[in-house]
């Protein structure tokens, strides 16, 4: 289900009909400008050009072999190793084109009336000579639409370009060490070849001999500029000056929790700002605030905005300034109805609707009844068992037992990652989160085990729930871990026991698990379903193999929640492939070789 933004009403006129919910909207799709897009791409195809003239001896043009005749062969040679250099880099410079980068247009520019020279001093066809040329006027013309600032980045890029770029280099070095014709003693074996190539990337020259000097000459040549184009681009981004992961400084943290104490009952997910591998952005007035991470080019915020609905305006134009700038993707994940009407409204987007969100309210909650008659069941069976649940503050726990269940907690992660971003705060026992409410389940010894007799309540520890506030009468859950050699029906235990502990504590509602594509799912299965429903509701099942979509909606559904929606706000349909690579990389479902994030 998509939505758009219908056109802003004009105050001087009268207000007409009540605008539609977020539900009933139809997509219009922005115009786009297509010149980057364009420009990328011949960009790529004349490098891909050059790359190709410069690695096979056959690609030349005979009406112009004439003119390399009277050259000098060094010439020639030192184009034909220019012309290589060029296409590389025009190949590496394409995609930062696509994203309008300023300094990508600048280096393409330099590059491009270069490549056009080597063009006319060897032996290519002239064709590619024209199109170079095309190209740099068109860049000249438009270079108004190359404005977006480099993006943050670590010294890890310098790392993953010398394997890419690198291992690349390599591949085209041994290409062109294959196809030029060695000497009549003999075709040199595949790991001549290898070593051949291995050297001349490093400067030296190897074990290959080819039917003439300045053949050898070209090869080698060839190889030194892969070399060089792989030391210097990676030189270049390990030297530049380092810019961290996305970090939220103290004092944005302590404007951040002075919104979360005047307006932080407004949405269940507004605490989860305060992760702080997340940055920050206010409305101009400092009343509203967007926090949100960069992965993969997408400007990622998730949740509605912070603050006061009336300045959410100016913060989302700010976000919006912001993505604009760098060329970001703007998303959000997690928006709900409200806040998804405002940004679709103010930033002209549109919206997919994600999953439901399940709410229980604890004064509605009881385990009687025949709907909830399995989780009382489950409940008694593992309170049969031994087990027992205390619900606390954060600040009621001293400092070792926050050390003893963080520790725990980290034990029964499964990962080595923290994953985690719109519903994860990715802390335990932080001294500014005191307002956290935790749940844990213990196990009592057995009498019949004559070594259970010592174990202290260390030892007993068997799960735990940690719920971060949602304004002064509600919780949202954070985290849920376990011993997996724990019974079944743990976590069921844990959920009732928060639910009927929550009214002594001043909580009223509890929002529990994310449940992904919930109605889908629920509308699946319902009698009367059709063709399409069903075969999409039989995808998400099978999905469910690796993530956890049915097992959610299941779970949740236990507890007879209201379910709420929450959408995805994307500008258009064609960012969503990129849109859904950022939310695995934030969710750390992707990492893509990189560090855990402190």
């Amino acid at each position: 289900m998509s939505i758009s933004a219908p056109p802003r009403p004009d105050p001087a006129t009268s207000r007409g009909p009540a605008p539609r919910t977020l539900r009933d909207r139809a997509t219009t799709p922005a115009p786009r400008p297509r010149v980057p897009t364009l420009a990328a791409y011949a960009c790529l195809l004349i490098g891909l050009i050059d790359l190709a003239a410069a690695v096979f001896p056959g690609f030349r043009n005979n009406r112009v072999r004439l003119l390399a005749g009277h050259l000098p062969g060094a010439t020639t040679t030192a184009a034909a190793v220019g012309s290589l250099m060029v296409g590389v880099l025009l190949v590496l410079l394409a995609h930062a084109l696509r994203r309008r980068k300023r300094r990508a247009w600048r280096a393409v520019v330099v590059l491009l009336p270069i490549g056009g020279l080597l063009h006319l001093l060897r032996w290519h066809t002239t064709a590619a000579g024209v199109l170079s040329l095309a190209l740099f006027l068109v860049m000249l013309r438009y270079r108004g639409e190359f404005y977006a600032r480099s993006d943050p980045r670590t010294r890890w890029r310098a790392l993953l370009n010398l394997v890419g770029v690198g291992g690349a280099s390599f591949l085209l070095g041994l290409l062109i060490t294959s196809v030029h014709p060695a000497s009549e003693a003999g075709s040199p074996s595949l790991e001549e070849r290898l070593r051949h190539t291995a050297y001349g990337l490093a400067g030296f020259e190897g074990p290959v001999r080819y039917t003439s000097e300045r053949v050898g000459d070209l090869v080698g040549y060839s190889l030194g500029a892969l070399g060089l184009i792989t030391l210097l681009t990676t030189s270049y981004l390990f030297l530049r000056p380092e810019k961290p992961w996305a970090e939220l400084h103290p004092g944005d943290e302590e404007r951040v929790r002075g919104l979360l104490e005047r307006h932080g009952a407004r949405d269940s997910l507004g605490y989860f700002a305060l992760r702080r591998d997340k940055s920050v952005l206010f409305s101009p007035t400092g009343k509203a605030a967007i926090a949100y991470r960069v992965e993969s080019g997408v400007m990622l915020a998730s949740g509605d905005p912070i603050g006061d609905v009336e300045a959410w305006p100016g913060a989302i134009k700010a976000f919006m300034e912001e993505a604009a700038k760098h060329a970001w993707v703007p998303a959000v994940v997690g928006c709900g109805e409200i806040g998804g009407e405002v940004w679709i409204r103010e930033a002209g987007l549109d919206a997919l609707e994600l999953g439901d969100e399940a709410v229980v309210h604890t004064d509605e909650f009881s385990l009687a009844g025949r709907a909830m008659r399995n989780v009382r069941q489950m409940v008694k069976r593992v309170e049969r068992n031994g087990y027992s649940c205390k619900v606390r503050r954060v600040s009621d726990l001293d400092d070792a037992e926050r050390a003893r269940i963080a520790d725990a907690a980290a034990r029964w992660r499964g990962t080595d990652i923290e994953r985690g971003f719109s519903t994860a705060l990715g802390r335990f026992g932080d001294p500014d989160d005191t307002g956290c409410v935790v749940v844990t389940a213990h196990q009592a010894p057995d009498p019949a085990d004559p070594a259970a007799g010592g174990a202290d309540d260390a030892d007993d520890l068997r799960a735990v729930l940690h719920f971060v506030p949602w304004g002064p009468e509600g919780i949202s859950l954070e985290l849920m871990r376990r011993d997996r050699a724990a019974d079944p029906g743990l976590n069921e235990l844990l959920i009732v026991a928060v639910l009927q502990a929550a009214p002594a504590l001043g909580i009223r509602r509890v929002s529990l698990n994310f449940a992904m594509f919930r109605a889908a799912l629920a509308r699946g299965e319902r009698l009367g379903a059709g063709p399409v429903l069903r075969a999409w509701r039989w995808l998400l099942v099978w999905l469910s193999r690796w993530f956890q979509i049915e097992s959610l909606y299941k779970f949740n559904a236990k507890f007879q929640p209201e379910w709420v929606p929450r959408f995805l706000v994307f500008p258009h349909h064609r960012d969503l492939p990129r849109i859904g690579l950022a939310v695995m990389q934030a969710e750390a479902f992707v990492t893509l070789g990189r560090p855990k994030r402190p």
